[in-house]
């Protein structure tokens, strides 16, 4: 369940802060604001598909071939229903021919009443996509209407969803989980429509699984729908005028949703009891699965019963007034009527279960509507039927229901009376453990390390009302990807962000902030809370000036993909903080005679004897001279050098491609290493012999060397181990590596295709000692990287610099790696910043 905690609390740098759990018609009267869709929509227009072959081409094979489709990626059994358990009973997977006569995609347009809910513990879901059925254009935009069971029949649908900032093409073919040929989730309520079963399949392919959508939030599935920015209100803390902008968000065409909380907390999951779930949850009884074992305990005649649902979420507690605890409503209208001489404000919500309604006063059988004349009743549409749709007073509402989420299509405060233009800047991140997953402010060694957007507000609103001097703009802050991997073990975050103002003297400079500047320097501005749900949002007014913001997880090392979105009202800038790629003061060995030292008349002697005549040694000389050298050195706690690293300086320092470095080279390498041992010992604080992993970055600028945020994390995700510490072996072994391709490849100049055709040899001399025990996969990835930059004619330097050093980081064995960063994760090659006016 959901958990916030309050942003004093997150203020605190006292260990031990324990977060509190406090989350916790088919044209309806949104109809005319085709302005606001047009905006969402056409932001967003391009599609991505989430396969190579699009739905037109993958229709008109199947139609050509007279066949009926397949999805091989969603293949109709268990893996696509659970993860974590196996099946109670055994389903058949049928088309909709096989189930009715006479399917149908759609009967009559979509609406709302369309949607019953199944044994699957996702009522959030159906809330939204009920709530998006009021909305005609958004609606088209979800679910494309040209599709039919009866033109161009192919057993192949598709649908289209928001995701991180793109709109994709989910395609599916039309075999649905079925139990005595009857729909095992979601169903219309005409036995033959199945626009709403197919919808919740693309959702659950998306996603992964079936089981996959147990338990959320309505805003997640409504920003999916829409693009949209969430806000969430604590109705018992609602703004007085919250009727006002729940009218607002009606009239505008958001998506709205409220719930009740119940004693387990704010986690949508239940789900009706119905034949096909009473019948199932009798052939479980005797089966071993514990999750799915029948209770001995009678429920009859009590309000607290548990949900019966295939995948098993809470319980779910049917108040004597009819609402349910610990469930999602849509909220499809807001109006006002008169009743006996007094205005009377009314709410209109829907049960997702198609079923199960409020009985108290302007319910569907209230004697109240008996006061009201018919001409009132048809305009708030009122009916008496079972189909979970029913009127209640506001302050009934108010006082029952515990939570409020609206979606809205663009960030205008619903209080206001007049639309508004915004600019977006969208930006896509990271929190790599280690390195850049530094937690909040309570953890004030890492919490510097997190990634940092700068945000230039530029103009100051037009508000000739206002006389102070301020922007408006919204943040919000997403997880990505982490429904999807639950079958990994992956929860929801909980997560946050501060807003820095950044010194003047810093202005227009893209430097990563140091330690020192949050220790003495207060945020000003934050989010409320730190919150374990997908989006957290707020809106904030400050004066024009450059801004940095930080966005977090609570705490440090908790690895996740994010994407970051600033609404403004005016014209800003927002982008991640990023260093040029550059050695500022490189390291070099002194050219002046001189006569040698003590110590570098032993290293010739050491050197002599282990070299022999030809005074050049190998791999696994070197590794003697080196540790032999070292070991004089007491204040250095080291094991020595590995034969891997040593093979990797021979490759990195051999200017003759002998395989072998002579006595200079030896010299010069030895140089650059007690430069840098001067370094780690500098940040070796402990004197362990290891550095921590969110220390590289210091430790790499004070070596004169200036990285992007990319190259920082494959860093430590190629030398911290699982502690994400990082020894003295690894540390030399990124340096040399660092010198020998900024040395090799850090001129200004533009790449010619000429240099770009000796760019394999390069990466592989380079990488070669390490390459040879992986050799095919270092190959393909070779060619890859390579290929990237065949078509160009020059390679700006920047582009040039990150390649050759991403290159040089990965093509590497595992030997003394704790984690490889190609296979276990897949770092995202290029990130997106991207400004659109809606």
């Amino acid at each position: 369940m959901p958990t916030a905690i309050n942003a004093a609390v997150a203020r605190q740098t006292a260990a031990g802060s324990v977060p509190s759990t406090t989350i916790g018609t088919t044209e309806g009267a949104g109809g005319g604001t085709g302005g606001i869709y047009s905006a969402i929509i056409s932001r967003n227009q391009p599609i991505i598909s989430v396969k190579e072959k699009t739905y037109e081409e993958l229709h008109k094979k199947c139609l050509e071939k007279n066949i009926l489709y397949e999805d091989p990626d969603f293949p109709p059994n268990e893996s696509s229903l659970f993860y974590s358990q196996k099946s109670p009973v055994k389903f058949e997977w049928k088309r909709p021919r096989e189930i009715c006569e006479n399917p149908r995609f759609i009967i009559g347009g979509a609406n709302r009443t369309d949607i019953c809910q199944g044994e699957l513990g996702n009522c959030w879901f159906l809330a939204a996509i009920a709530c998006l059925t009021l909305n005609k254009k958004l609606l088209c935009r979800v679910i494309p209407h040209d599709q039919s069971f009866i033109q161009n029949y192919a057993g192949i649908f598709h649908f289209q969803f928001w995701r991180y900032g793109d709109w994709v093409d989910v395609v599916i073919d039309d075999c649905l989980p079925t139990y005595n040929n009857q729909l095992v989730f979601t169903k219309s309520s005409q036995r033959n429509e199945f626009w709403s079963a197919l919808l919740e399949k693309a959702y659950a392919k998306l996603h992964g699984s079936y089981e996959a959508l147990k338990g959320g939030n309505t805003t997640e599935a409504m920003e999916d729908f829409t693009g949209g920015v969430t806000e969430f209100y604590e109705i018992k803390d609602a703004p007085k005028d919250i009727y006002k902008i729940m009218k607002h968000a009606i009239d505008r065409g958001s998506l709205m949703a409220s719930s009740i909380d119940d004693d387990l907390g704010f986690c949508y999951g239940s789900a009706p009891r119905t034949d096909i779930g009473e019948l199932i949850a009798r052939m479980v009884k005797n089966q071993e699965n514990a999750q799915m074992t029948q209770s001995t305990v009678d429920y009859q005649g009590m309000e607290e019963r548990p949900a019966w649902t295939i995948v098993p979420m809470q319980y779910e507690t049917r108040m004597s007034c009819g609402l349910v605890k610990g469930h999602a409503y849509s909220v499809t209208a807001v109006e006002e009527t008169v009743f006996k001489g007094e205005k009377i404000r009314l709410v209109r919500l829907r049960n997702p279960w198609g079923q199960v309604e409020w009985n108290g006063d302007w319910s569907d059988k209230s004697e109240v509507w008996d006061s009201v004349d018919e001409e009132e009743k048809i305009r708030l549409q009122h009916k008496v039927a079972e189909d979970g749709e029913f009127w209640i007073s506001f302050q009934d509402f108010m006082r029952h229901f515990t939570k409020l989420e609206i979606c809205n299509l663009t960030p205008d405060a619903l209080e206001a009376d007049k639309f508004q233009t915004w600019t977006v800047s969208v930006n896509e991140g990271r929190w790599v453990r280690g390195c850049s997953a530094g937690g909040c402010r309570n953890y004030p060694d890492t919490f510097w390390t997190n990634p940092q957007y700068r945000l230039k507000l530029l103009e100051e609103d037009d508000d000739p009302e206002d006389e102070e001097v301020i922007c408006s703009f919204l943040v919000a802050l997403m997880q990505k990807n982490r429904r999807k991997e639950r079958k990994l073990g992956a929860n929801l975050y909980t997560i946050g962000f501060a807003i820095y103002e950044v010194p003047k003297e810093m202005h227009g400079t893209k430097h990563h902030l140091q330690k020192d500047f949050f220790l003495y320097n207060a945020s000003k501005a934050r989010s409320k809370t730190y919150i374990n749900m997908r989006e957290i949002s707020e809106r904030f007014r400050l004066p024009p000036s450059e801004y940095v913001i930080i966005p977090s997880t609570y705490e440090p090392h908790q690895e996740g993909e994010f994407i970051l979105r600033v609404f403004s009202e005016k014209r800003s800038l927002s982008e991640e903080v990023e260093n040029m790629i550059e050695a500022e003061r490189p390291l070099r060995s002194s050219t002046k005679a001189h006569e040698e030292s003590e110590e570098q008349k032993q290293f010739r002697n050491i050197f002599r004897q282990i070299a022999g005549d030809d005074m050049e040694i190998n791999a696994e000389e070197l590794r003697n001279v080196l540790n032999n050298v070292v070991k004089k050195h007491k204040d250095l706690r080291s094991e020595g050098f590995e034969l891997e690293s040593c093979r990797s300086m021979i490759a990195l320092m051999d200017t003759d491609g002998s395989g072998k470095i002579n006595f200079d080279e030896f010299r010069h390498l030895w140089d650059k290493i007690k430069s840098w041992q001067k370094i780690f010992k500098r940040y070796d604080t402990d004197h362990s012999g290891t550095i921590n992993s969110y220390e590289m970055r210091n430790a790499v600028n004070d070596a004169g060397f200036r990285l992007n945020n990319q190259l920082y994390d494959i860093i430590t995700m190629r030398y911290a181990d699982k502690n994400m510490n990082i020894d003295f072996d690894s540390f030399i072994c990124c340096f040399v590596r660092l010198d020998a391709m900024f040395r090799e490849w850090g001129h200004s100049t533009p790449l010619t295709k000429t240099e770009t055709a000796s760019l394999s040899s390069m990466s592989w001399s380079g990488c070669s000692s390490r390459c040879t025990r992986n050799t095919r996969a270092s190959g393909h990835l070779h060619q890859e990287h390579t290929g990237h930059f065949q078509g160009a004619s020059t390679i700006h330097p920047k582009d040039k610099q990150e390649y050759f050093l991403i290159m040089s980081f990965t093509c590497q064995d595992e030997q003394h790696v704790g984690r490889s960063p190609w296979k276990e994760r897949q770092l995202y090659s290029s990130r997106q910043n991207s400004t659109h006016i809606l």
